[in-house]
């Protein structure tokens, strides 16, 4: 029996450079599936998936392209997805 878990969502406000900034640091993470950045009437202007096989391969023209875009808008909003947690059932000792 498989059961879904929820992907966990956070919502960061952030200007300029720190817009930059924080997207590079959630690539670095390593635990993001996704980041949505959307501009202050709430409309998204861009949405990245990540995986950690892409990461690397992505991260400069992800990082470039947002630099462009931090200078267009006072503030933005970056919504977070987060990978779901493991959980003790499903690790590699779980009964079956």
């Amino acid at each position: 029996m498989t059961v879904e878990q929820e992907t966990r969502r956070t919502r960061v406000r952030v200007r300029g450079q720190a817009l930059v900034d924080k997207v590079k640091e959630l690539v670095h993470q390593g635990n993001v599936r996704r980041i949505i950045i959307k501009n202050e009437t709430g409309h998204t202007v861009i949405e990245i998936p990540l995986t950690a096989g892409v990461v690397v391969a992505v991260a400069a023209p992800v990082v470039t392209a947002v630099g462009a875009i931090a200078a267009l808008a006072n503030e933005w909003h970056i919504e977070i997805e987060h990978q779901p947690e493991p959980r003790a059932e499903d690790g590699p000792d779980a009964e079956q």
